[in-house]
């Protein structure tokens, strides 16, 4: 059907080329007033012409004929005007209408509020749950005994019974100081907030039998 279609219009073109030529060539002959050809001759032409362009539109017609047959047989009818626009569905259009598609600047403003709010508490929680840091420190301690003849050993083990929450003991030496007499330096790791190094200081010293004095070596924050 469709080549059906390419032939006639190729034939509508082909007899409009033919009568614009044929207007075309007696419109310059008329201004040149001269005949170019013989009266016997262009008569003859124009004859021609018209049979010619008789038989195209003949065949246009059979051709126009054919293809409104074939669109019947089809099941189809041929269509001289494009089908009217369907109407619309009143129910559709009316519960369209309920609809609000941009919504109102409170009812914006609300949700937004609403949500700022849902994101904060869910920062807030976040971060409640989010361990805080413990200030620690690393401090040194320098414990002097009576004399060379103090168990330096059991001196250590005393002062490692001392707990405290927050105390951790580190790694121990002995330092010579003079005469023999040696000088037990420990490292400890204490939590600020829980651990006072006065206090500490104070419960080594109680331990009369081996200690002296303590001094602080180093204090450093980790």
């Amino acid at each position: 059907m469709a080549d059906n279609l390419l032939v006639l219009d190729s034939l509508s073109f082909t007899i409009e080329s033919i009568k614009l030529a044929e207007a075309e060539r007696r419109y310059y002959e008329h201004l040149c007033g001269v005949n170019t050809v013989d009266d016997e001759i262009m008569r003859e032409e124009n004859a021609r012409l018209r049979k010619d362009v008789e038989n195209l539109q003949n065949q246009l017609k059979q051709l126009t004929d054919r293809v409104a047959k074939l669109e019947v047989a089809a099941g189809g009818k041929p269509q001289t005007q494009p089908p009217p626009p369907a109407k619309a569905d009143n129910k559709k259009v009316e519960d369209d209408d309920d609809v609000d598609l941009f919504g109102s600047d409170e009812e914006e403003d609300t949700g937004a509020a609403e949500l700022r709010e849902k994101r904060l508490a869910e920062y807030a929680a976040k971060k409640s749950k989010k361990p805080a840091l413990v200030a620690k420190s690393n401090v040194i301690l320098d414990i002097k005994p009576w004399d060379d003849e103090t168990d330096m050993k059991a001196m250590e083990q005393e002062v490692r019974k001392i707990e405290m929450e927050g105390l951790l003991w580190g790694a121990s030496k002995l330092v010579p100081l003079a005469y023999g007499i040696k000088k037990l330096q420990i490292a400890t790791v204490i939590e600020d907030d829980k651990v006072s190094v006065d206090e500490l200081t104070e419960k080594i010293q109680e331990i009369e039998d081996f200690v002296q004095s303590v001094d602080i070596a180093a204090f450093n924050k980790i």
